[in-house]
């Protein structure tokens, strides 16, 4: 007797040196158990929302984004002698719902940002599951554009500006023409967004 087995479809894609493999239709012990099996592999980022697993092999462009976008956020708010905690891609889980690694992510005066380089499909799943993890905001760099979400009512809605307080000020126009300085000179890109934002005594 031939058996029919159902393969969950696998869709790979590269673009600008990322690879992302995305496996629909599995489950959260699924999903552990290939992370246990990335544990030491550097560089690769894991997530999982929906029955979704998505691994993603960033490449050089997408790291260098990540680096100069963290790199004018802690500049701002060094500036203005915020303090911040910043934790880098570590995972964010919530048992059997979300797990996610973002390219940046950040504690700042009690609200949480992640921060995400996005040079392959735009996928709701990415707003889904930071909404899973309670991360207040998601800033998403595409198609040389910063895209701001905020978390309100439950649900990521994208906004103008920033709605965590230290972040505020920043004009979003002005930080994407600095994300583009900065691949390179990171010195131009810093004293453009302070020249740009200063602090009224």
């Amino acid at each position: 007797m031939t058996v029919a087995r159902s393969l969950s479809p696998i869709h790979v894609e590269t673009v600008q040196g990322d690879v992302r493999t995305t496996q629909r239709g599995r489950t959260w012990e699924q999903f552990k158990h290939l992370q246990k099996g990335f544990e030491n592999t550097r560089g690769v980022r894991l997530f999982y929302y929906n029955g979704t697993i998505e691994i993603l092999m960033p490449g050089e462009v997408h790291e260098l984004f990540k680096s100069i976008i963290g790199f004018l956020i802690e500049t701002f708010l060094f500036s203005r002698a915020i303090e911040f905690k910043p934790t880098g891609s570590m995972t964010q889980e919530r048992a059997g719902i979300a797990s996610a690694e973002a390219d940046e992510f950040y504690e700042i005066e009690g609200f949480k940002l992640s921060i995400e380089v996005n040079f392959t499909s735009s996928d709701d799943s990415k707003l889904g599951r930071y909404q899973a993890l309670e991360v207040n905001e998601v800033w998403i760099w595409e198609d040389g554009v910063l895209a701001v979400y905020h978390l309100q009512s439950g649900k990521h809605e994208r906004v103008n500006h920033s709605l965590i307080p230290a972040l505020s000020p920043i004009d979003l126009n002005i930080l994407s023409e600095c994300i583009l300085i900065g691949e390179t000179s990171r010195i131009r890109a810093a004293q453009k967004l302070l020249d740009s934002h200063p602090i009224h005594q």
